[in-house]
């Protein structure tokens, strides 16, 4: 590859003039338009956005020169792809030592650590040094520690083919980029941010629930679970705002360093409720404003050396975080992961943090990928906005009805907000009047949306719903942190005096708790309305949704429904015969062996308003399995798929399902739609190929299969194969094997003995899949209770089961096992 000829330019007069760049007058500032700059476009970046892209998609965002007690608080340069960051630059005046400081260094790492971005550059143009930045870093790192290239000015036209593949924006675009991360950057010592700062607040979790437990000795189990996620928000809430400039630096620190280290909390939460007038600070009754104040938080008594200590350690040097840069989905991966356990209080009164049930029945929680949901917001919100202006979305609202985090709802609230920004950008001029108060602009000349706007924009167009209370606060506190974003002091002020408002909304009205499944209808249909206790009230949790959001289905129903509900068999999720019931009656896709993503499938068409969206990810066996054939039935029944992305392999970590996005319009003619495979790597999805299904054939095929043989070509290579071939189901009996529930709550479903002769009369034995090879199986000395408390799932039918021979298959993936059972 040549090297491009401004390269060689600025090689040349940097080493002609090199004394008087390296003296102190020359400054960070002229260095940059001088040298870094010209060196970057040189690599095919549009440093001066000479394109004019809108800011949300300006490929090099120039950081603004903040300082706060004389550190710096963003970093120079982030590069990015179509708004997603790739690599940061900070930049440095020549007379800095970068090769032997360390300072510079740890500015950078930690910049980059806190966005969870893999590689970032230090550069002054004399030098260049590339830095691992998965690797945690620590006050006391050598300069050299985590750097993976080191290169000087004269290096460059010798070296530019390898600069310009990894850097080069041709070679981001194309995975170069990515392949030199993997390659290139040592997982050693690596520690990802979200895991580093998961661990953190589980410590603080952890003594937070130590101490108030011992202290407050009248806190109930539920009472003390929501007072620790309400300090930790806080406090959290807080240190990123001063990090943001939103908040003087230092206060939170400051609040608590006195002997009472509470009360200064609690002063700090007073200021807070003032300002923000979020349901985050809310302890007193005011008119107009949704959901209960929080009086206990202002009469708990907590230890002043565990506050200090978990305030001490957020802040420089023992803080390894930037929450400047710090992203908003990876504040709910963290959260999402820190909401799977809860504190119990013993007999004792004191509490110990364990795993929930049904996430150790999952075997762990599972984050979203980002891209999946950045995928599924497009394709379900991105048709509802097109030739329209902000004036005409006043009806559109979108939800995620299992809310979880809030990763679904923040992204399609940042998607919102990017398209908002363009559109007033765009027509500036020719609305200059009408929307005035709708952009503001910063020291830099950049446009932001108003903070008024930006509230606006999250109170009329996002909902949710989540079962778990602690869910729903970590989502309003993800989406109030995003409606500061791009804020500061100056301009929070500036707002509030012009629209008399607090800083922030209050979202009690469009983020609420409840069970998404079951309404209010539960208890009054079994007339136990005067007998309900409290207890049981919490557990089944009823929402009623035409209640809750009036306005919404006094339109008809949301525009668009979007998330990754759970999967989890009826018979684990509710154990309970009423529930049971309940959704049986309820539901009609609730037949066989039901999982509670069927029910969300069918209870999100039903939110859909006509001609609205409908778009979440799930396993993919909705599609084929003959048991849920009401369900695609139910599908076709009420909507227009618009198209199916099956996902080889799936999407989440440890878990071998393979998972499925549909995205569908409700109401609408019904026409041929295709369903595309695609493999999901590394933040990438690789097409593997489609088929289109007619859906006038899937309704004429008696098991209604979502496969090529419903259409297409496919259809007749089908026709012809099942003409002259034998089907299983011919020539022997096809069934599911016995399914149990969870074995760590109910030990007794599930026994260990040593021969077959020792099976207890109330159990039979019984394989696992791991018991199930190729040709051959082999017992393990497990034996299932056969009563009909236990045989909740799957088919327990004897004749069968016991019968000797008979072939068993474990889950069937691209090739099918089957082993021979002699044993019965």
């Amino acid at each position: 590859m040549s090297v491009p000829e401004t390269v060689v330019t600025l090689v040349e007069r940097f080493h002609e003039n090199r004394d008087s760049y390296r003296r102190a007058a020359y400054n960070e500032a002229q260095v940059r338009q001088e040298f870094i700059n010209p060196l970057f476009e040189a690599l095919g970046w549009d440093v001066s956005n000479r394109r004019g892209y809108a800011e949300p998609y300006k490929e090099v965002v120039h950081e603004a020169s903040l300082r706060v007690e004389g550190v710096p608080r963003a970093p120079d340069y982030s590069f990015r792809i179509g708004g997603t960051r790739k690599f940061f630059v900070e930049a440095k005046k020549p007379a800095v030592d970068l090769k032997e400081g360390a300072a510079a260094a740890f500015q950078l790492r930690r910049y980059a650590w806190s966005a969870n971005l893999p590689v970032s550059i230090l550069t002054d143009f004399e030098e260049w040094a590339v830095y691992d930045t998965r690797i945690k870093p620590q006050k006391s790192d050598k300069p050299s520690r985590a750097r993976i290239s080191y290169l000087r000015f004269e290096d460059y036209p010798a070296r530019w083919e390898e600069l310009s593949s990894a850097f080069g924006r041709e070679a981001v675009l194309k995975g170069s980029f990515d392949r030199f991360v993997q390659t290139a950057a040592s997982k050693r010592g690596t520690s990802e941010v979200d895991t580093a700062f998961l661990a953190e607040i589980e410590g603080w979790r952890d003594v937070l629930a130590r101490t108030m437990a011992l202290r407050n000795p009248d806190l109930s189990g539920r009472a003390l679970n929501a007072v620790v996620q309400r300090t930790i928000d806080r406090v959290v809430f807080l240190r990123i705002s001063e990090d943001r400039g939103v908040e003087p630096y230092g206060q939170l620190r400051d609040a608590v360093a006195r002997e009472d280290a509470y009360s200064g909390l609690l002063a700090l939460y007073a200021h807070a409720d003032r300002k923000y007038n979020s349901g985050l600070f809310h302890f007193r009754q005011e008119k107009g404003r949704a959901g209960e104040p929080d009086t206990l938080s202002m009469r708990l008594k907590v230890d002043s050396k565990a506050l200090q200590s978990i305030v001490r350690g957020l802040y420089y040097p023992e803080c390894p975080y930037e929450f400047s840069v710090l992203p908003s989905h990876i504040l709910g991966s963290v959260y999402e992961r820190f909401l799977g356990s809860v504190i119990r209080l013993t007999a004792g009164h004191r509490a110990v943090v364990e795993e929930k049930p049904e996430v150790r029945k999952a075997g762990g929680v599972y984050y979203t990928p980002r891209p999946i949901v950045r995928y599924i917001v497009e394709h379900a919100v991105a048709p509802l906005l097109g030739g329209r202006t902000p004036d005409d979305l006043k009806d559109l609202r979108i939800v995620d009805p299992a809310c979880g985090s809030g990763s679904f709802l923040l992204e399609a609230y940042h998607y919102l907000l990017a398209w908002h920004h363009e559109w007033y950008t765009a027509n500036r001029d020719r609305y200059r009047r009408k929307y005035r108060g709708r952009l503001r602009e910063d020291a830099l000349g950049r446009l932001w949306l108003s903070g008024e706007e930006r509230k606006r924009i999250l109170l009329a167009h996002i909902y949710g719903v989540d079962i778990d209370p602690q869910a729903v606060e970590v989502t309003k506190l993800s989406l109030l942190l995003s409606v500061l974003e791009g804020e500061t002091a100056e301009s929070l002020n500036a707002q509030m005096t012009l629209f008399a408002s607090r800083a922030l909304p209050d979202l009690g009205g469009n983020i609420k708790c409840g069970n998404a499944l079951i309404s209010d209808d539960f208890f009054s249909r079994a007339g136990q309305l005067d007998l309900i206790g409290d207890e049981r009230l919490f557990e089944v949790n009823p929402f009623n949704w035409s209640r809750e959001f009036p306005d919404v289905f006094g339109d008809g129903g949301f525009s668009a429904v979007i998330g990754n509900p759970p999967y989890v068999l009826i018979q684990d999720r509710f154990r309970d015969e009423e529930q049971l019931s309940y959704v049986r009656e309820n539901f009609e896709v609730a037949s066989y062996k039901v999982d509670t993503y069927h029910l969300f499938m069918e209870r999100g068409f039903a939110l859909t308003r006509p001609g609205g969206r409908c778009a979440m990810i799930t396993p993919a066996n909705f599609l084929t399995n003959n048991h849920l054939k009401v369900l695609r039935e139910h599908l076709l029944k009420v909507g227009r798929p618009d198209h199916v992305l099956v996902l080889d392999g799936g999407v989440f970590e440890k878990v071998s399902v393979d998972n499925a996005i549909f995205v569908m319009e409700v109401g609408g003619a019904l026409s041929p739609f295709p369903i595309r495979r695609a493999r999901y790597d590394n933040g990438r999805l690789t097409p593997l190929g489609e088929y289109s299904v007619d859906p006038a054939a899937v309704l004429s095929d008696p098991h209604r299969l979502f496969t090529g043989s419903a259409g297409g070509e496919l259809g007749g290579l089908w026709a012809n194969l099942d003409a002259s071939s034998l089907r299983l189901g011919g020539i022997a009996h096809v069934n599911f094997g016995k399914q149990l529930r969870d074995r760590r709550l109910f030990e007794r479903d599930v026994i260990t003995v040593f021969s077959l002769a020792e099976v207890p009369p109330d159990y039979v034995p019984c394989l696992t899949g791991q018991n199930v090879g190729r040709y051959h199986v082999r017992w393990g000395g497990l034996a299932c209770l056969d009563d009909p408390i236990a045989r909740r799932g799957g088919t327990w039918d004897r004749e069968r089961h016991e019968a000797n021979p008979k072939l068993l298959t474990r889950q069937i993936g691209r090739y099918p096992e089957f082993g021979l059972d002699t044993n019965g």
